[in-house]
């Protein structure tokens, strides 16, 4: 088994046009489905170093529109892998030619409480320009540390992501 690894890189602006064309692709997917769809994660934060995958997330009013629409978005390229470890989530990768993973989309019904977390993360992130470059220093640094080895990047940077999310819910309550 090849070993992922680990890439953290700087704020690339050609992010936010990947992830408007990915955009316009699911939403006809979708269609006739009256789906929200956002850019999160790193990607979507300007300035912020990040691994090169855009972080997708769909909100639907029923996980039923993203189960009938799976075949479509396998489809296009994507590989679905279900609750992928949380309940009420559909996840999906999409990766290049090469197999080098591009795009993470996850899929919650509308008012999951995964759709606030993760969307006041991002705008937090985004307002605090200095909580930003402190994640980006945790999470270049993991990087350097753990080039092939995701789970242990994962935990090196988990207790600033904790904090950060923490802050964040308090900046923006639900």
């Amino acid at each position: 088994m090849t070993r992922r690894r680990v890439e953290v890189v700087p704020y690339r602006s050609e992010w936010n046009e990947l992830f408007d064309q990915e955009k316009k692709l699911l939403e006809s997917l979708l269609e006739p489905a009256e789906v929200i769809i956002h850019h999160i994660g790193s990607t979507s934060v300007p300035g912020l170093s990040a691994k090169p995958i855009i972080d997708i997330m769909l909100a639907a009013d029923s996980l039923e529109q993203v189960e009938k629409a799976t075949p479509a978005i396998v489809a296009a390229g994507y590989d679905a892998k279900g609750e992928n470890g949380i309940p009420g989530r559909r996840y999906f990768q999409k990766s290049d030619e090469n197999g080098i993973r591009k795009i993470h989309l996850h899929s919650y019904e509308k008012g999951s409480p995964e759709l606030h977390r993760h969307l006041v993360f991002r705008d937090y992130l985004r307002a605090h320009p200095e909580e930003a470059s402190r994640y980006a220093a945790v999470k270049e640094e993991a990087a350097r540390k753990y080039e092939y080895d995701i789970e242990s990047y994962i935990e090196e940077k988990s207790p600033l992501v904790r904090e950060l999310e923490q802050r964040a819910m308090q900046w923006k309550p639900s």
